[in-house]
């Protein structure tokens, strides 16, 4: 007799697959094995009118979740993966995401969007929880995802040519050493980004602004200022940042630490201007918002606000970010 589904074997710490795949015709040397998975029965597959097999609803409804940049990877036991085929930032539609998952008999996994995604990277995946499934809940499903366009996509990372103005007379006078080679440049490089121009300058209006016009005049389309971002009267980096002709989009984030961070564009350009907790903690608000930034995306004050949810850093004894939850909101 052909077996109608796939039979999964499971062998404590070691191995979870396929023993039997659908289609297999049994063998009566078949019986062993199958009596050691724990089937003393097995289904034949005799497709009911109206009904769909799991692998092809699965198929299906992956098809319809799938957009840019991401591979399939299935089925198997009604099971298919979403995978990354380039590095780059992860897209998830929550909503509708939500939707399917609340038609019975089918589920939609995802990480969260905004991620950080490597190359080959699984992001989400879908299964149909029967053998078989009444096609009108997958018809659904699919009508979901046309209605929204694709829910699972990657966008790729623009490298950026980036201007850095370190800002501070103690800095300037040398007083005090420069330390953004080793927390901030490090964070840039690892995103292919060239960093074009460093320039450090005493707390001065004009001398910030001119160093950031310098910097635009010399084709960066990436701007990172550090320092200076508090309420202290010689904080002048934001007049700086607003004299050299910058439209702040925000100043002031629910993300701790990272709290002084300030987002602005001149015209095309992002200028960010990063408070001195870059300098101390491995993870901060800067640290969200790069990936958002060079995947092209331009966060509004409403995306930031709701950034404050998920938005507080732990400080663990040994950080593991990201593989924890802050940012994950």
């Amino acid at each position: 007799m052909v077996l109608g589904h796939d039979l999964t074997r499971i062998i404590p710490g070691r191995f979870k697959g396929v023993a039997f795949k659908k289609g297999h015709v049994i063998r009566p040397d078949d019986i062993p094995a199958l009596l050691d998975l724990g089937k003393e029965f097995v289904f034949v597959l005799e497709m009911p009118p109206g009904q769909v097999h799991e692998n092809e609803a699965a198929e299906r409804l992956a098809r319809g979740l799938k957009g840019d940049h991401i591979a399939l990877e299935g089925p198997a036991e009604g099971k298919i993966s979403l995978k990354a085929e380039i590095s780059g930032l992860l897209k998830i539609q929550e909503i509708p995401l939500t939707q399917i998952n609340l038609i019975p008999e089918i589920i939609v996994s995802s990480l969260h969007t905004h991620t950080v995604i490597e190359g080959g990277d699984v992001v989400a995946a879908t299964r149909i929880i029967p053998l078989t499934i009444a096609e009108k809940r997958v018809i659904r499903a699919e009508k979901i995802c046309a209605r929204s366009g694709p829910l699972v996509s990657i966008k790729p990372f623009q490298k950026k040519k980036v201007g850095v103005v370190v800002t501070g007379s103690e800095v300037f006078q040398g007083r005090v050493r420069n330390g953004f080679d080793e927390w901030v440049g490090e964070k840039l490089k690892a995103y292919g980004c060239e960093i074009d121009r460093q320039t450090t300058v005493p707390d001065r209006v004009s001398r910030i602004a001119g160093a950031i016009r310098e910097d635009l005049a010399s084709g960066c389309d990436l701007i990172v200022t550090t320092g200076g971002m508090s309420i202290d009267p010689d904080d002048v980096t934001r007049k700086g940042i607003r004299r050299a002709g910058a439209k702040t989009i925000f100043y002031g984030t629910p993300v701790l630490p990272g709290a002084m961070f300030l987002y602005a564009r001149i015209g095309p350009v992002p200028v960010l201007g990063l408070p001195a907790c870059v300098f101390y903690h491995k993870v901060t608000m800067f640290d969200l918002i790069l990936p958002l930034i060079l995947a092209g995306e331009e966060p509004s004050r409403k995306e930031i606000a709701a950034m404050g949810y998920g938005g507080l850093c732990r400080n663990c004894r040994e950080c593991r970010y990201p593989i924890c939850p802050f940012g994950k909101g």
